[in-house]
């Protein structure tokens, strides 16, 4: 007895897949691939037939006690290199502002403001090395990422670090670009002031407001025997102590 030929099924075209992702960003060269797509294009002994897994770097964002970033970042840098993983630990960056304290006694002081208080910004590829390396290093708190729970118990999960995408990456570092300077100044609501320049030289008053993008404050003072709110320069007032 013949058996029926059965039919043959008809080839389904490959989707091809986009095109890698690579974040280009202040201090990058490294040429690694964001989204860990296929470099044989790149290396010779891709071309030759060997195998070779491509190596993904990423930025993360890691939380560190309040006042340590410099601290951490240098601790980091140093540890990469003791552990053998700053080829994977490639950039560590606390984006800041430039700003201008106005001291006590009037003098100006230019500062550093951070964009992102307690947080640090690392860009690295993420393997089991280079995560205990940032969790290990003093005053750092943890990844910023996704929290596992666990299936018995209150305790917290373990983090598991999310990687920033190239909008959020980009957005932070446009934003430390172009800010203008802010004028700080060290005063607060209820202080003490003495008005050293313009119309009301010599007057003393009480801060109620403070306005550090305008670089102005608003104080009450003793006009003709009535407390009367006068809007001041910074550069007019000095702090009484």
């Amino acid at each position: 007895m013949t058996l029926p030929l059965t039919s043959v099924p008809e080839t389904v075209p490959e989707i091809e897949p986009d095109a890698p992702e690579v974040l280009e960003l202040p201090g990058e060269g490294t040429g690694l691939v964001a989204d860990g797509s296929d470099l044989a294009a790149a290396d010779p002994a891709v071309e030759a037939g060997e195998a070779t897994k491509p190596q993904v770097a990423r930025w993360y964002a890691v939380q560190v006690a309040s006042s340590c970033e410099k601290k951490v970042k240098a601790t980091l840098e140093q540890r990469a290199v003791t552990l053998g993983v700053s080829n994977r630990i490639l950039e560590i960056e606390i984006p800041q502002t430039p700003g201008v304290k106005l001291k006590k006694d009037g003098s100006r002081q230019s500062i550093e403001e951070k964009v992102f208080p307690g947080y640090v910004l690392v860009r690295m590829v993420l393997d089991e090395d280079t995560m205990m390396a940032v969790r290990s290093t003093p005053n750092v708190i943890n990844f910023v990422g996704q929290e596992e729970r666990r299936a018995t118990g209150k305790a917290r999960g373990h983090i598991r670090p999310r990687p920033l995408s190239r909008q959020e990456v980009d957005r932070i570092f446009k934003r430390a670009a172009e800010k203008k300077p802010v004028l700080k100044v060290d005063l607060t609501e209820g202080d003490q002031i003495l008005v050293t320049a313009g119309p009301f030289k010599d007057f003393q008053g009480e801060v109620i407001e403070v306005s550090g993008e305008r670089s102005k404050l608003k104080a009450l003072l003793s006009i003709f025997g009535r407390e009367t709110p006068v809007e001041l320069e910074f550069s007019q007032i000095s702090k009484q102590s």
